[in-house]
């Protein structure tokens, strides 16, 4: 049996969906002898692979970076989870989105609320360019699974994977749980 390669990936969020999948504990050494983590910010590997066979999402659409490495992950993955809130509806990093475009949310930070020098400070080329609206990830690519919860139980996303390494892989989009 040929070896799963794995990314787990951490866009706009909070990192509550991969401290689940931290939850479960002695199981990821049964899941480490049959798959390999190629990707994650547990193993901070900066640049995603190709032939990956599952991604596990988590996290808003938040940023230029973010909407890159979407579109890397969709097109160098077979199956595409969009793991959590977050990555399914936009959840709480979309909180931001009733305050308008960017220049309004910066305002409203930094001038009305923030910075006693009432002054946006300069971030270009240093942090990752804010889109106008965050967005959940199939609004950006094509998902295969969406698996729900903010964050989702550890008991849910290895549910998922199990199912996954039993062969059963969704032909059209479905939730999961």
């Amino acid at each position: 049996m040929e070896r799963l390669k794995l990314a787990t990936v951490w866009l706009g969020g909070c990192s509550g969906c991969h401290m689940s999948l931290l939850d479960l504990d002695e199981w990821l050494l049964e899941l480490a002898t049959v798959a390999d983590l190629v990707y994650s910010p547990i193993s901070d590997v900066k640049i995603f692979p190709s032939d990956v066979d599952l991604a596990l999402v988590e996290g808003a659409v938040a940023n230029d970076e973010h909407l890159e490495l979407a579109h890397t992950i969709r097109r160098q993955t077979k199956t595409v989870v969009a793991l959590g809130d977050c990555a399914v509806t936009g959840n709480v990093t979309a909180l931001r989105n009733p305050l308008g475009s960017v220049r309004d949310v910066l305002q409203e930070v930094y001038i009305n609320h923030g910075s006693p020098r009432a002054v946006v400070p300069d971030t270009s080329g240093i942090v990752p360019v804010l889109l106008d609206r965050v967005l959940p990830l199939h609004a950006v690519v094509p998902v295969d699974i969406f698996l729900p919860g903010c964050p989702p139980s550890a008991a849910r996303i290895k549910g998922l994977i199990e199912t996954l390494l039993a062969g059963k892989v969704p032909t059209e989009p479905v939730r999961f749980g």
